[in-house]
């Protein structure tokens, strides 16, 4: 299921006072966010939503790290 099936899925089950409290979150999250993404962050979002809907986990903040370190050739602190 994509992420727009499950918001509409959602969606639907809300009562309508709930319904609005969604459209004014969507409404400030529009206005907050820029207007002109930079193709990198677009194509990195896109990654991420299709990470996400394959249901794989993304990584926690310290496997993050710990991937980041790894790749730059650092050692952990056990060796």
């Amino acid at each position: 299921m994509t992420t727009e099936e499950l918001l509409l899925e959602k969606w639907r089950i809300l009562p309508p006072v709930k319904q609005q409290e969604v459209l004014a979150f969507a409404d400030r999250l529009t206005k907050s966010s820029p207007t002109a993404d930079s193709p990198l962050g677009e194509k990195l979002r896109a990654i991420r939503a299709r990470i996400v809907e394959s249901g794989i986990p993304l990584l926690s903040d310290t496997e993050l790290e710990r991937e980041i370190a790894e790749r730059r050739g650092e050692r952990d602190e056990s060796g």
